[in-house]
């Protein structure tokens, strides 16, 4: 695969509007001890190293965006949902540059059941 597709980014401002008109789901990639420093409200959040068993959880329908701390491990999940055929994208420099937009974010707490 020399001519690989490029993964789609989007800047965080670009991914908070569209995840509010619906037009994306959120995947938070993060490790769970790296959600403490804060979650995009109602973003699903499947670690990277979960993501082969868990691929199923993932919309078949409609843009499917990852986010992780810094962008890296975005793109590796994005990647590997396209083999799958979900439509994807990244989000551009992820939580720092998410953070740095002032995009809002909420702490998970001992009730959620996806918080650590």
């Amino acid at each position: 695969m020399l001519f690989a597709r490029k993964i789609k980014t989007l800047p965080p401002v670009e991914a908070w509007d569209a995840y509010h008109r619906n037009d994306l789901v959120l995947v938070d990639v993060r490790a769970r001890p790296e959600w403490r420093s804060g979650v995009v409200t109602g973003a699903l959040r499947i670690p990277l190293h979960e993501l082969s068993r868990r691929i199923g959880e993932l919309p078949r329908e409609g843009t499917v965006a990852f986010l992780c701390r810094s962008g890296h491990r975005s793109l590796l999940a994005a990647r590997q949902a396209r083999r799958h055929g979900i439509d994807v994208a990244s989000i551009k420099g992820g939580m720092l540059a998410w953070n740095d937009a002032g995009l809002p974010t909420s702490t998970p707490t001992r009730r959620d059941k996806q918080a650590v």
